[in-house]
């Protein structure tokens, strides 16, 4: 993104004037903007009518007074080709538009994309095919229809690739404070990482909300997510369209491990991205978020006025890695004082309802139970109807919570047991102090330890330094591409640092001559890149002791390859010494994605690879730091740590192999296609790849 690009996106988010290009339903619109309390001018530019709905047309773009800062086009995907050259040429900010029909409908709306694009030129441009931007900062609504939001202060910006997921969430009775709503269509131009970038020097937004398909543009949004990572935003991402591509398609193991889905993850674990599961809980957890108030860490004192509350509470908040501190002597006796003798003095507290509605006990009890450690206080609350008339009571104790927050210095939430039973006007009272309303205990202990582990997750990722490094996302290769033998693909491993047992590449004729030079135990191997798979073809075979051994080994290997693949010629071995019984087996791969990036992917390996599915990935380039992480992240890494009195793995050298795989692949990236080192045998002494395969593709 270009500055004078980047330059008119600030003026788009930020307009002092507005522009709707269109017919009845723009003037609707604009009408909608003054209501909400734009300030700035507004035009409605159509060139068939002098007013619609009582506002007055302007009929040419060219008779505007000046550009203006933001435009919505609501017109067809020709006309809207027109208007944005005229709007470019009289030095318009951003422009919106919400034809469909471009890259959306296949070569020919690619084409007319294109155009769009170099009639924009640096104008900033969002769309094609998209409903627009709400910006409840500036009360600035770039939208066809009614929504249901209204001007905050500061809050959440909300990006997403569904104009009706935007639609309803504007509509959702959750209270969450949206400073801005943008869908983003096509993203022909301005897509998620260029939103994201721009967003995140509003110090107004406190945390953004990502629906996503897809991303177009990997490195640019990891380099957003850092920059969320650094100023400490959180991004909470609602990620669809999960799938595994190609799996049964693999040459190896790798493949079927980490499928697009998987890639997502890691991009989003490497930048400290928030996933949630659904469109409830990327609601709470933005709302966790919204204040800005973010808790320093993950305890808890919670406080409830029923049992079953708080049994709710120490059940969801274990669940989520929320911690409980016990209350001190101290507070058991001030407690014992103000509360009941039925009372149970432990956290989270059960403080009853013999002190409801009285003010004094009230704050007697806040003052001596939040007088702790505890990084967050939490008060579960649950409005009962308005016909009760005992609202008034929950209003007061939500009051005196609030105070007490200040008093102590504490952040806090407050939440209902049932999502609908903390109204509105409570959802508005506590986001304007700053108190974040969630709505339902289960959904809210659960966002708010999303977002306690972000705060304490962020600054390891930040130490492990691996979010600065720019990612690598290589262009498309041609997928048969040219399979190394394993001679070859490990003599290139090699050169990158990774060990191997002692080797000689040899023939049938020279076998026995030269494993009495190299030794036994050894190992024999059919060596041809037809040969992907050895072990079914019976193309290896394990602890030749002598050369008798040997020379059996080798008729009968000549035989089942015969068998197994008649056109493989058996022409080249591979003798290697036998290595030592490993303390665990991993497989270490690269699978590649194009236009996403290179992961390296590690796991349990052996014949139990496809068994276990232990694995994690690692978009490339990585640090150490992180490929020690991901080794003990695995299910199987207590094999690596003295398991049952073994000795403990050569950790270092350990992660000196994998680096030298992600070396290689990273000096590789433009012609690697797959590599798979399965397995890579690990004892006390190091670790040594025994088995290698290398796929390369041309462009």
């Amino acid at each position: 993104m270009s500055q004078t690009i980047r330059d008119n996106l600030k003026r788009l988010l930020a307009p002092r004037h507005l522009a709707f290009v269109g017919g009845r339903s723009m003037a609707r619109a604009l009408k909608r903007c003054a209501e909400g309390g734009f300030a700035g001018q507004m035009w409605l530019v159509n060139p068939q009518h002098d007013s619609l709905d009582g506002i007055p047309c302007v009929r040419r773009v060219a008779d505007l007074p000046c550009g203006p800062d933001a435009v919505f086009i609501a017109t067809n995907r020709e006309l809207t080709l027109t208007c944005v050259g005229e709007l470019a040429a009289i030095g318009t900010g951003g422009a919106i538009c919400y034809a469909s029909g471009f890259a959306e409908a296949g070569a020919e709306g690619q084409a007319l994309q294109q155009q769009l694009l170099k009639a924009a030129g640096d104008m900033a441009l969002l769309g094609p095919n998209c409903y627009g931007l709400l910006d409840y900062l500036h009360s600035s609504a770039l939208w066809p229809v009614a929504h249901g939001g209204k001007p905050v202060e500061r809050g959440v910006a909300v990006l997403t690739q569904s104009g009706n997921f935007a639609y309803n969430l504007s509509m959702s009775d959750r209270s969450l404070p949206v400073a801005y709503m943008a869908s983003v269509g096509n993203q022909a131009q301005l897509g998620v990482a260029e939103l994201m970038d721009v967003l995140l020097d509003e110090p107004r937004v406190t945390a953004i909300g990502l629906h996503l398909e897809g991303l177009k543009n990997v490195p640019g949004f990891a380099r957003a997510a850092h920059k969320a990572l650094e100023k400490g935003i959180p991004i909470i991402a609602l990620k669809t369209g999960v799938s595994q591509i190609g799996a049964e398609l693999a040459l190896s193991h790798t493949s079927s491990l980490s499928g697009s889905d998987v890639l997502y993850d890691s991009l989003f674990a490497r930048l400290g991205v928030i996933r949630v599961s659904g469109p409830v809980s990327f609601v709470e957890t933005l709302k966790a978020a919204a204040c800005g108030n973010l808790p320093a860490g993950s305890s808890l004192i919670a406080l409830a006025c029923s049992g079953g509350d708080a049994g709710l509470i120490a059940d969801y908040a274990e669940r989520n890695h929320l911690a409980l501190p016990k209350l001190d002597e101290g507070q058991r006796v001030e407690l014992a004082q103000v509360l009941p003798s039925y009372a149970n003095l432990v956290n989270p507290l059960d403080f009853t309802t013999a002190i409801w509605g009285n003010s004094d006990a009230l704050n007697a009890m806040l003052d001596t139970a939040l007088r702790t450690e505890a990084d967050a206080a939490m008060l579960v609350l649950d409005y009962p109807a308005p016909f009760t008339g005992e609202r008034k009571e929950c209003d007061l104790l939500l009051e005196l919570f609030c105070a007490a927050l200040v008093r102590h210095s504490k952040t806090g939430f407050v939440t209902s047991a049932f999502p609908e039973l903390l109204p509105a006007h409570a959802r508005e009272r506590l986001h304007a102090q700053g108190v974040a309303a969630l709505q339902g205990v289960e959904d809210a202990l659960a966002a708010w330890g999303r977002i306690a582990h972000y705060q304490s997750n962020r600054q390891v990722l930040l130490a492990r330094g691996e979010s600065t490094l720019e990612l690598l996302c290589p262009q498309a290769l041609n997928h048969q591409g040219q399979v190394l033998n394993e001679w070859d693909s490990k003599q290139a491993l090699r050169a990158f640092g990774l060990s191997t047992p002692a080797s000689v590449l040899s023939t049938p004729e020279r076998a026995i001559a030269d494993a009495k030079v190299l030794g036994y135990p050894l190992v024999l191997k059919a060596v041809s890149a037809q040969l992907p798979h050895k072990t079914e073809a019976g193309a290896v075979v394990l602890n030749l002791q002598d050369g008798l051994a040997l020379t059996a080994a080798l008729a009968h290997m000549r035989v089942q390859i015969g068998a197994y693949a008649p056109d493989v010629a058996f022409d080249q071995l591979l003798l290697e010494t036998m290595a030592m019984p490993p303390l665990a087996e991993l497989i270490v791969g690269i699978k590649r994605e194009n236009d996403f990036g290179l992961a390296l992917v590690i796991g349990a390996g052996g014949v139990l690879v496809e068994l276990l599915k232990d694995s994690r990935s690692l978009l490339l380039p990585t640090t150490d730091d992180a490929i020690r992480n991901a080794l003990l992240s695995l299910r199987s890494a207590t094999l690596l740590q003295g398991f049952r009195g073994r000795e403990v793995a050569d950790m270092d050298a350990l992660v000196a192999a994998i680096r030298a795989v992600a070396d290689y692949a990273c000096a590789n990236a433009g012609q690697l296609l797959e590599l798979d080192v399965n397995p890579l045998l690990v004892n006390a002494q190091g670790a040594t790849a025994v088995d290698a395969l290398i796929r390369l593709g041309q462009a």
